[in-house]
């Protein structure tokens, strides 16, 4: 058996609910390892150090790891947090933290695993509340209903990270994320020809991955 996108299914809701349940997206992480996001310039950057993604490396979605919730930011920094699987309803939060710029905001999002490249192995959390993103994030839940609804032996998708961006008016061009479906397999990762051929060793003894070039927000 191939070990490329393996999600244990332990204590998981059947297969059969998944569509139903991600029909439910309306615009959505525990958290797993490190924070996957696209900053201002287009560039998908992960962890402390904004380390870039490798281009065309490939990433496996959780199905059943897409969430919804509130959180405040600050200056640069989370000051509060509340999410919830989207099989129950938006947490109830009180008042916003002080210092947060626009009070509670909307998220959503879903984690992830890299399973080609110098990545292979990275576990990741993608959470956004920009519009761009959330459409992103929708538009590949919808993904996943159907495919379950068509082949539930393959619930998960294989994505790359890639970009589109928009002219604003005041802000000049705008980075939107687009997360490319590219296959699809099942909770184990199966050992389909392509599956295979992007099978690489994790980092060994939780070693960090090489270092490519470092973004600064």
């Amino acid at each position: 058996m191939s070990n490329v996108a393996v999600f244990q299914s332990a204590g998981l809701p059947a297969v059969t609910n998944l569509a139903q349940t991600l029909r439910k997206l309306e615009t959505a992480a525990p958290s797993i390892t490190a924070i996957l996001k696209m900053d201002k310039f287009g560039h998908w950057v992960f962890g402390a150090d904004q380390t870039e993604v490798e281009s065309g490396s490939r990433w496996a979605v959780n199905p059943f790891s897409f969430v919804h919730g509130l959180v405040a930011w600050g200056d640069g920094e989370v000051l509060g947090e509340a999410m919830a699987p989207l099989t129950e309803p938006l947490p109830q939060v009180g008042p916003a933290p002080d210092g947060a710029k626009f009070g509670w905001q909307q998220q959503v999002g879903f984690s992830l695993k890299c399973i080609s490249g110098d990545d292979a192995g990275l576990e990741a959390r993608f959470a956004t509340i920009s519009i761009g993103g959330k459409r992103a994030v929708q538009t590949l839940g919808l993904a996943i209903a159907a495919q379950v609804e068509k082949d539930p032996s393959k619930p998960v998708p294989v994505i790359t990270l890639d970009k589109d961006h928009y002219q604003h008016k005041s802000y000049g061009k705008v980075y939107v994320p687009v997360l490319t479906l590219v296959e699809w397999l099942p909770m184990d990762g199966g050992s389909s020809e392509a599956a295979e051929q992007l099978e690489a060793p994790a980092p060994a003894g939780g070693e960090e991955p090489r270092r490519r070039q470092r973004r600064t927000a």
